[in-house]
């Protein structure tokens, strides 16, 4: 089978397409025919060396993809061959043809949703899932607003967010962007390239503030984001990719709060509710993932530079 192979940190030139071995499932093991692959932030600073765990070398990146269940280990039971499901999280790597997985690592794909779409569904929804219901504890009636609202995470959290009974105010900086989360459900939508969209955004909320932010890039953000927010409101930080300074008085002020958070400090439990709130949403069509661009699989490093730096909206997937 192909599969992308990473034989050394460092840029995207080292995602490599090679052909490997086939793979067999163990006792308590899914073999996923892959159909497409989620392209996410958090793989592009795992090749680069730079995440908190590594894996060792040669490995295949990849947790996010969709398919039809190939074949069972004799322990399985929850999952069939022929089955159409999607992956948050994977044994031996999603950037391939074929991948390994146990079975909490394995979701059912309804049958509206596209194999793009269920690319689209590990990391983006589960992230912004966690950080709506477990970390900001939102409800309805109060005001999110989604930074950098037009990437994966971003719709997601639109989607979740209006679902949930959430007034959205979310931020895009191109033309493209702005239309594709407003057309997703936003309530107010503000270029984050415009200097006086701060001041937009406080109008907007009568200088009320917002009671929760989802912040994908605290290092450029952050400092104004306590400024947006109202009493007892609280930042949950999803993304950043620097330092930043901040006046805690601010903080102190309106007695609000700053948090970071990472999926993979979800519980066991956590994460159960969270997917069974996504299946729900899927099934019942406030969830449908918004596909930006597809690309073949031995263009993975292309990707990986897109989903840093390239203009796009909506999920990157890779097809096998």
């Amino acid at each position: 089978m192909k599969a992308i192979r990473v034989h050394a940190f460092g840029e995207a030139d080292m995602l490599q397409c090679e052909a490997v071995p086939d793979l067999t499932p163990k006792q308590d093991q899914i073999l996923i025919r892959v159909k497409a692959i989620g392209v996410n932030p958090v793989d592009t600073y795992i090749r680069s060396g730079q995440y908190a765990v590594t894996p060792d070398l040669p490995y295949t990146p990849g947790s996010d993809c969709s398919g039809t269940v190939e074949a069972v280990g004799p322990e399985i039971r929850s999952f069939a061959p022929g089955q159409r499901v999607y992956t948050s999280g994977s044994e031996t790597g999603t950037y391939a043809q074929f991948c390994l997985c146990t079975p909490d690592q394995v979701h059912p794909l309804p049958d509206m949703i596209t194999f793009e779409q269920g690319a689209a569904l590990g990391i983006p929804y589960a992230t912004a899932c966690h950080a709506l219901v477990h970390k900001a504890r939102a409800s309805a009636g109060q005001t999110v607003l989604i930074h950098g609202a037009s990437g994966a995470v971003g719709t997601a959290a639109i989607q979740l967010a209006c679902s949930m009974g959430l007034t959205v105010l979310a931020t895009a900086g191109t033309d493209a962007g702005l239309e594709l989360i407003s057309h997703l459900g936003a309530h107010q939508v503000f270029n984050h390239h415009d200097p006086h969209r701060v001041t937009q955004i406080q109008a907007v909320t009568r200088n009320r503030g917002v009671d929760i932010i989802l912040e994908m890039l605290a290092n450029v953000n952050l400092a104004t984001d306590l400024d947006l927010l109202a009493t007892q409101g609280t930042v949950i930080v999803i993304g950043s990719r620097g330092t930043v300074e901040i006046n805690p008085r601010l903080l102190m002020a309106k007695g609000t709060s700053v948090q970071g958070m990472i999926l993979a400090h979800a519980t066991p439990e956590q994460r159960l509710a969270l997917f069974e709130r996504i299946h729900a949403g899927l099934i019942h069509g406030t969830l449908t993932p918004a596909i930006g661009t597809a690309l073949p699989l031995a263009q993975a490093s292309l990707a990986h530079e897109q989903v840093i730096s390239g203009p796009h909206q909506g999920k990157i997937v890779l097809i096998p």
